[in-house]
């Protein structure tokens, strides 16, 4: 993919044997630079409401029962079984005009009119979520499952009020957890052409959508391989971010 995105797109397919800097000075053109901000906007926006969810539930799963794990850990994986191209079909379903969440709002009162969800930016990021969230909570749910709640134990005992005791010791303790969450929710997010496309419909082109294009339609391999090393780039900075935060010191018991 590196060597392609070095070469010069063929006049008709394919590509030539000629080595070039044209397809990394295209991306430096205004167009491209903000599809790349607007993806790592929306990718942004996506995790920090993935943290926001998935960092509770996942905490709230490790409390639990070993009979209600299995139960809230089936329900987790059970639209994995489904493809994700149907499951994003569904919210089609849900966030049309007159759809399911109209029916419901307007049955409710709380809306006079239908809204206009579908093909929406905020409807790419729930799609975001949707196909997201899943792995946010079982990083989460591993990271508290593997905890020692003497610790807490020790801390409750010490004197300090729960919100303490989750800010000194659970947190800390989970941080790996979450990092490794928002690694699995991050870097994908940017790919998932198909959630723009199918939620978002033209209005919102994401830097996945572009690769697709440039390989399906546009017949500039070179340019899209060029796109594609800049995101395996971003992926090998995130995972050197993250390999430097997990060995602060606050993590270094847990490594």
């Amino acid at each position: 993919m590196v060597y392609l995105s070095f070469m010069t797109r063929g006049d008709i397919w394919g590509f030539k044997n000629i080595f070039t800097l044209e397809n990394y000075k295209t991306l430096l053109d205004p167009f491209y630079l903000n599809i790349f901000y607007n993806s790592i906007k929306l990718s942004v926006i996506s995790v920090f409401f993935i943290i926001l969810i998935g960092y509770p539930f996942g905490y709230f799963m490790a409390k639990q029962n070993d009979k209600w794990k299995k139960r809230i850990m089936f329900l987790i994986m059970l639209p994995f079984w489904t493809s994700g191209l149907i499951r994003l079909y569904g919210w089609v379903i849900v966030f049309r005009s007159n759809g399911t969440l109209d029916k419901i709002l307007m049955a409710l009162n709380i809306t006079e009119k239908p809204l206009k969800l579908l093909y929406s930016y905020n409807a790419v990021v729930l799609g975001m979520i949707y196909a997201l969230l899943p792995f946010m909570i079982l990083s989460v749910y591993s990271s508290v499952e593997k905890m020692d709640w003497s610790l807490v134990d020790a801390a409750r005992d010490l004197g300090a009020s729960k919100w303490r005791a989750f800010y000194t010791i659970t947190f800390p303790m989970t941080l790996s957890g979450l990092l490794s969450g928002i690694v699995l929710t991050f870097v994908p997010s940017m790919g998932l052409f198909f959630v723009a496309e199918i939620l978002g419909g033209n209005k919102i082109v994401l830097v996945g959508n572009v690769i697709q294009d440039l390989l399906s339609r546009g017949n500039n391999q070179p340019l899209a391989a060029a796109i594609s090393v800049i995101l395996m780039l971003m992926t090998i900075i995130t995972l050197f971010l993250y390999r430097k935060i997990a060995k602060t010191k606050k993590l270094e018991g847990l490594y």
